[in-house]
């Protein structure tokens, strides 16, 4: 499972360490005189290009960083990052918003190229308050404190300390007994830790809730709303809560029920809930991965497989698991380069070869927006938009599972498993955007009261049909192994809406696979200035999560899984 990690795979052409000379070019740009329409498209660009070297290369120390947590050296160039250039960051961001909104020839740009960008800065404006300053570097740190807790995660599997993902791996193992061990070992070992966990958390949400008070909010939920320029509303949210669990929750417990029949199990308990229905993991190796994701993404498209062999050759791959390395796996661009970087951190299962297919919907996606749009600015990304090209590819390549899985009822099995996955993806992260709402609405909790909220909202959801009696407490505390909890809030509920758009591309995929793939590179190069609703239209897709909608592909992806005999 090791992995060459010295290649060089970004540019630094702004020295961070030279902070006088990075404030003398941002300085400039304030300084620059703007007198018709022009001159402020000229300096948008200028801002661009130097914003674009600057976050390569915090890009850059970040990844090296959650690839090796344990370097004195690294871990020393991204604190510089987030403690130094952050700040100054976001001292001078609020400046050159300032500058740009208030210049007579702002609201004369053209709408349909910057009618989004003049939106966001404009909110910009009325969120900044140079007090969240000190509170938002303080976030950074106990998020990178998070990282380095996890990253260093080990539990003694067999007489050997293995890494965390390693025994999560093992949820996936066809024998009971194994899996029932994984789960107590993973669930003793994040006891040990969680008193920590807690305390991050605890101070996180304070920090949080008094940023949103600073910029004249009742509670963080609503603050994030507006910094995140949500194009639908928080009541939304609250039915489309409401809508899973009316219609997609009898759904699952039907499907829970056929995958407990097939375990020949009478209860269903917390560790027969994950993949196990295949004789093994799907690969020993990382290059095997790699080898079968490339010929997996080659049968689908053959541009797909030359962006993957692109970036297997030159070092834009992390795969496999490792002591000191963070957990978790994501997909960033690098906008100076012009590339993406996949990050995993996971053992051989069928999940992780789900998941490096996943983040492969993110790479495409970033390489069909710079040959088309050139880089995405940071407002333009939306993650209702950019999981719909992670989930859409894994359902593109669903009917190539046959790849990793010889015999024939391995791939069915297979098939099935990632349709359930679609399922928890419409009711997991939905879950959780319910216990960030609570959370943050509620900031004076306890831990153990956050613990018994995550236990009830889990229970309505997906451990309805789950056996828990007795693993009450370890349930309410799993929520602590989530990163998106500790390092990037209310970004959850982007999955499960997304899912639905994915599915919808399943469907027609079904019906015609070459127009369901055009629709998917036609959508992941859209202009992004664009509405979500229109770039999913380009997409063959609606951005649609209400009731009908909801209830509508519910029902298409349980028949898709009695289909599979």
């Amino acid at each position: 499972m090791t992995q060459d990690t010295s290649q060089n795979y970004y540019k630094e052409l702004v020295d961070l360490k030279d902070v006088a000379g990075l404030e003398t070019q941002i300085r400039s740009l304030l300084d620059a005189p703007i007198e018709s329409v022009s001159d402020l498209e000229t300096w948008l660009n200028d801002e661009k290009d130097l914003t674009m070297q600057i976050t390569e290369a915090m890009t850059g120390h970040q990844v090296d960083f959650y690839r090796n947590t344990e370097d004195a050296i690294i871990k020393s160039t991204y604190l510089h990052d987030q403690q130094v250039i952050q700040p100054l960051l976001m001292k001078y961001e609020a400046e050159l918003n300032k500058k740009c909104c208030e210049s007579p020839y702002f609201h004369q740009l053209d709408e349909n190229r910057y009618g989004l960008m003049r939106r966001v800065r404009e909110s910009k404006v009325k969120l900044f308050r140079e007090e969240n300053i000190p509170l938002m570097v303080k976030e950074q740190e106990l998020s990178t404190k998070y990282s380095e807790i996890m990253g260093g995660l080990t539990v003694e599997w067999e007489g050997e300390e293995k890494p965390f993902p390693f025994i999560e791996s093992q949820l996936d193992h066809p024998d009971r007994a194994v899996r029932e061990k994984a789960y107590r070992s993973m669930m003793a070992t994040l006891r040990q830790i969680k008193p920590d966990l807690d305390a991050i958390m605890d101070e996180l949400v304070q920090l949080r809730h008094q940023m949103a008070v600073n910029a004249g909010f009742e509670n963080y939920r609503d603050y994030m709303f507006v910094v995140k320029n949500r194009e639908y509303s928080i009541q939304d949210c609250y039915d489309f809560h409401e809508n899973v669990e009316k219609h997609i929750i009898p759904a699952w417990n039907r499907l829970a029920a056929v995958f407990k029949s097939k375990l020949g199990v009478d209860a269903y308990r917390p560790w027969d809930n994950t993949a196990k229905l295949m004789k093994k993991p799907p690969y020993s190796e990382v290059s095997t991965l790699m080898d079968g994701v490339a010929e997996m993404l080659g049968n689908t498209d053959p541009y797909f497989a030359e962006r993957f062999n692109y970036m297997r050759e030159n070092g834009l791959l992390d795969l496999g698991d490792r002591k000191g390395k963070s957990p978790g796996g994501f997909c960033t661009s690098l906008p100076v380069s012009g590339d993406t970087f996949v990050f995993a951190n996971f053992s051989p299962s069928f999940f992780s070869l789900i998941a490096l297919i996943h983040e492969m919907g993110h790479a495409v996606n970033g390489y069909l927006q710079f040959s088309e749009q050139g880089a995405l600015e940071e407002y333009k990304l939306r993650a209702e938009v950019a999981e719909l090209y992670s989930h859409g590819m894994e359902m593109l390549l669903l009917d190539k599972l046959d790849r990793f899985y010889t015999e024939e009822e391995d791939v069915k099995s297979a098939q099935r498993e990632e349709l359930r996955r679609a399922f928890t993806m419409l009711y997991g992260p939905l879950s959780g955007d319910l216990f960030q709402h609570w959370m943050y609405t509620n900031p004076n909790h306890t831990a153990k009261e956050r613990d018994e909220k995550f236990f009830e909202i889990s229970k309505r959801y997906g451990l309805n049909p789950v056996d828990t009696s007795g693993f009450e407490e370890e349930i309410g505390m799993s929520w602590a192994k989530t990163l998106h909890y500790f390092q990037v809030p209310f970004y959850l509920i982007e999955y499960s809406i997304s899912m639905l758009g994915a599915l919808q591309l399943l469907e027609n995929y079904q019906n015609n696979p070459e127009q369901a793939i055009e629709f998917f590179k036609k959508g992941a190069s859209a202009d992004y200035n664009q509405s979500i609703a229109a770039i999913y239209k380009e997409t063959g897709v609606s951005f649609d999560f209400s009731e009908p909608a909801v209830k509508r592909m519910g029902e298409f992806l349980e028949k898709v899984i009695q289909d599979i005999h």
